[in-house]
């Protein structure tokens, strides 16, 4: 099969969730020695779901019998004067992120690769998602500023997030994809 950019494109893909995971992980960090462990959980889920994210980068690649070739990871900034300043940094993060899928989106057209679609149309629809989260929580913490205990209130919330590994990823030493 001749190579594709998509195919280019999904390896960078699959470096970007990473640091993505990476980011979260660097603010869960900083909300633990802030002592906002709500936050930090959230931000531990939210890690989570990009190393997700990047396996099914990683298995799409596989099944179609491509290579997948790991990139460094580029380290974004690692401190914050602020939980909302943590959390505008994630909203401008996920803004980012949806401008990567919807580079994929037009690649796959282009290229004609009706193949990748569907995965595509599900990272579209959960960027929706990851983008109005980070901004929701960032707009309740410009308003906690303003309302004393409320910072307490937002963080207790936001602990009660969690993350269950979906079915459809495979975490067995020498299986494929979804295809395995």
């Amino acid at each position: 099969m001749k190579a594709k950019k998509i195919f280019a494109e999904m390896n960078d893909q699959v470096k970007y969730e990473l640091e993505s995971a990476y980011l979260y992980l660097q603010m869960a960090a900083y909300f633990h020695e802030q002592g906002l462990d709500g936050m930090a959980r959230w931000m531990r889920v939210q890690a989570l779901e990009e190393q997700h994210h990047a396996m099914k980068f990683f298995d799409h690649l596989v099944d179609r019998g491509q290579p997948v070739t790991l990139q460094p990871l580029a380290i974004k900034a690692t401190s914050w004067k602020s939980p909302r300043e943590a959390f505008e940094a994630a909203y401008a993060h996920e803004q980012f992120i949806s401008g990567r899928i919807h580079l994929l989106v037009e690649v796959a057209n282009t290229e004609k690769d009706h193949a990748a679609m569907p995965m595509l149309h599900w990272f579209l629809n959960e960027q929706i998602e990851e983008e109005a989260n980070t901004s929701k929580i960032a707009q309740q913490l410009r308003q906690a500023e303003k309302a004393g205990g409320a910072l307490f209130m937002i963080d207790r919330e936001l602990g009660t997030r969690s993350f269950t590994i979906p079915p459809e990823v495979t975490i067995v030493a020498g299986a494929g994809g979804a295809g395995a």
